[in-house]
């Protein structure tokens, strides 16, 4: 009776320690090295569901980064007693112990991408005590663990694109200098998406405040158009489009500073948008064409040329896809397309 009951109670123990992790640990965010596996740091309370531990708040861009179609998850977590510090324009100023979540999944079907979903790669950005450190970890086959890969990984991705064709991907988990090349900023790194204009809808910036993730918020919030509802201007549409996917490079002190293209939203200057701007270098990595954007005429226009092809070292975005986003081209085009000829 004694040991039916001590092995009662000993399988009750084990199941609630495994159903239940510790939450976020603070020794292991902070240390030097990164961790081998991704459950090390307690950000989820169930490794093989991916759910979030406490104090681990999921959050939504309003115009995702496009990464060959892939779904994302993205979370946050500050440490307790902190808050990040409101920027109007620029990344919030995150406490050291900040740690930025986000996995990429694909699904046999992109166009229903919950149902037999399957995560691939979780990219962690953690803010130590000498700056930001990006690390990605790769997941294994039966979802239940995400080891560390400095060196990157590659799969192949077989599935049914939103617009319903079977693709196959080449889909490339990056090392982490690539991950520093586009969260370059100077010689730091930060993060990308964590703007107010990025994170402005459905009350999403109100939500993060009340539960203490950033500070107080102004009675007035900057925001940005959604890239694909065609309710709203080309133009507008097409900017936002081009921040979130490159000005992280094409800006002052990103890793593309040399090409002097600057594509971000807040940038008035035609030219160093890009329009009847010259390139840097010719030749095949400009399809011999003579001019980032030729008003009028996307055919004509390098911008549209590069976000088309697949051809490395032509390719725009260079890292973080190997097929175009067609709605991201289309949009870009329509916005050349109907720009007035000079």
């Amino acid at each position: 009776m004694r040991l039916a009951l001590s092995i009662a109670l000993a399988g009750l123990l084990s199941a609630c320690g495994q159903a239940k992790a510790p939450g976020p640990d603070m020794g292991v965010i902070l240390a030097e090295a990164p961790a081998a596996k991704l459950s090390a740091y307690g950000l989820f309370e169930d490794m093989a569901t991916a759910a979030p531990s406490a104090r681990v708040e999921p959050y939504t861009l309003v115009n995702p980064l496009f990464s060959d179609h892939a779904a994302k998850d993205r979370f946050v977590f500050v440490p307790a007693g902190e808050t990040a510090d409101y920027h109007d324009t620029e990344v919030f100023g995150f406490p050291i112990g900040t740690v930025l979540v986000k996995t990429f999944r694909f699904a046999p079907d992109m166009r229903t991408p919950e149902e037999g979903a399957y995560r691939v790669e979780t990219r962690l950005l953690i803010h130590k005590a000498d700056g930001w450190a990006a690390y990605p970890y790769v997941w294994n086959a039966e979802q239940t663990e995400a080891e560390y890969a400095p060196v990157g990984a590659r799969r192949t991705i077989e599935t049914i694109s939103p617009a319903g064709e079977a693709i196959s991907i080449a889909y490339a988990v990056p090392n982490q200098n690539q991950c520093k090349t586009c969260h370059q900023s100077g010689r730091d790194i930060q993060p990308i998406g964590l703007k107010a204009r990025h994170l402005s809808h459905h009350g999403q910036l109100d939500a993060l405040s009340a539960k203490g993730v950033i500070g107080p918020l102004p009675v007035h919030l900057p925001s940005e158009p959604a890239a694909f509802d065609v309710s709203l201007p080309v133009e507008a549409r097409a900017r936002a489009w081009l921040d979130i996917n490159c000005a992280h490079c094409h800006k002052p002190n990103g890793s593309a500073s040399n090409s002097g293209l600057i594509l971000s939203a807040l940038e008035t200057d035609p030219v160093k948008i890009g329009i009847g701007k010259r390139p840097v270098a010719a030749g095949r990595g400009a399809g011999n064409l003579l001019q980032i954007i030729v008003p009028g005429d996307p055919e004509s226009s390098i911008l549209a040329f590069r976000l088309a092809s697949v051809e490395p070292g032509v390719a725009m975005p260079e890292l973080g896809r190997s097929v175009p986003d067609p709605d991201g081209l289309a949009l870009v085009r329509d916005w050349i397309a109907e720009m007035e000829p000079r």
